[in-house]
């Protein structure tokens, strides 16, 4: 059996797993895969579908769409000069969530800031002033 260069997919997958303190078996069973076909991904043997990276990203409470970067299905954006799509994503959210030195309750909650702000950024734009009350650099207001 050959071995799948898969730009890191096995090792991204196993730290990912670690880090969410999961075994083999209980991703396997959390993505709905065998045991022996996902110990085969995290080794390189096995390039597998965009579906079952769907299903670990699940397991792994992770995005698909870095799963999918890693296993060279999408090209990874913001490295390639190419505009991110419509929806207005950028590469924030794979970085965040590659990042091996954040917990996954770290990454969430950057990922919770992130998406606030664009939607502050975005309800602003559209002519909403969104209320924000004072702001945190500078302290309340008194009367005297």
């Amino acid at each position: 059996m050959g071995s799948f260069e898969g730009g890191g997919l096995g090792a991204f997958l196993r730290e990912q797993r670690r880090q969410a303190k999961l075994s083999l078996r209980q991703l396997a069973d959390a993505a709905g895969v065998s045991n022996p076909y996902l110990s085969q991904i995290e080794r390189g043997l096995r390039k597998p579908s965009a579906e079952i990276l769907q299903q670990i990203a699940k397991g792994l409470e992770i995005s698909a769409e870095t799963l999918y970067v890693r296993a060279g299905i999408l090209d990874e954006r913001g490295h390639d000069g190419a505009d991110p799509p419509d929806s207005g994503e950028s590469g924030v959210r794979t970085a965040v969530l590659a990042d091996p030195g954040l917990t996954d309750e770290q990454k969430q909650a950057l990922l919770r800031i992130h998406e606030a702000f664009r939607h502050e950024n975005a309800a602003g734009a559209g002519g909403e002033k969104p209320d924000t009350g004072s702001s945190p650099t500078e302290p309340p207001v008194t009367g005297s």
